[in-house]
């Protein structure tokens, strides 16, 4: 079943963020858009990179309005740890969700029941709370943060205009496409 369009469920969580844990919920995110970035679990191998990935291009993704939560079954606790023991985490502003309940992930479809720990999926959400865009790969293979910011300009810009659609390898100020009325409904 596709999450396209499906509204993200209440939640209430604690996050660390600048040094602080600070709670969030759904509320908070509504009205700009978001980026859920989901990864298996602190102290890994492949999850820091693309967290410091994340942490390189976040002033982007500021710059258009979105933020970006990470999100993992670990705790709050566990989050500040890794971020006071990582030089690479210590990069990251963005806010690290703590889920060790797995409510969130269990929402985004991406919770591994039998181990805890969510897949490593990636998810725009529009200033509605509703999904408009992801990806969920294979744990052991790592995302690239431009292609994310790319999808979130490409989401951005058909909520604004929603007679066009993005092509392929879309970048902003590049041409769109306008369906002609007949093939509308089949988009």
């Amino acid at each position: 079943m596709s999450l396209i369009g499906k509204e993200v469920s209440d939640f209430k969580v604690q996050s660390f963020v600048n040094g602080e844990f600070k709670e969030l919920t759904k509320e908070d995110i509504l009205g700009k858009w978001a980026v859920f970035f989901f990864y298996p679990a602190d102290f890994t191998f492949v999850c820091p990179t693309e967290l410091e990935d994340l942490a390189e291009k976040y002033e982007e993704f500021k710059k258009i309005g979105c933020e970006i939560y990470s999100v993992s079954c670990d705790t709050h606790f566990v989050h500040k740890a890794w971020h006071d023991a990582s030089k690479t985490i210590k990069k990251i502003q963005y806010p690290m969700l703590a889920d060790p309940t797995g409510a969130i992930a269990r929402d985004f479809d991406v919770l591994i029941e039998s181990a805890g720990l969510a897949e490593r999926g990636s998810f725009i959400v529009n200033p509605e709370g509703k999904i408009v865009a992801y990806e969920v790969i294979a744990g052991n293979v790592g995302r690239n943060a431009d292609e994310l910011f790319r999808r979130v300009q490409a989401s951005q810009f058909v909520h604004e205009h929603g007679d066009e659609v993005c092509p392929a390898k879309w970048q902003p100020g590049a041409k769109t496409l306008k369906p002609s009325l007949d093939l509308v409904g089949l988009l």
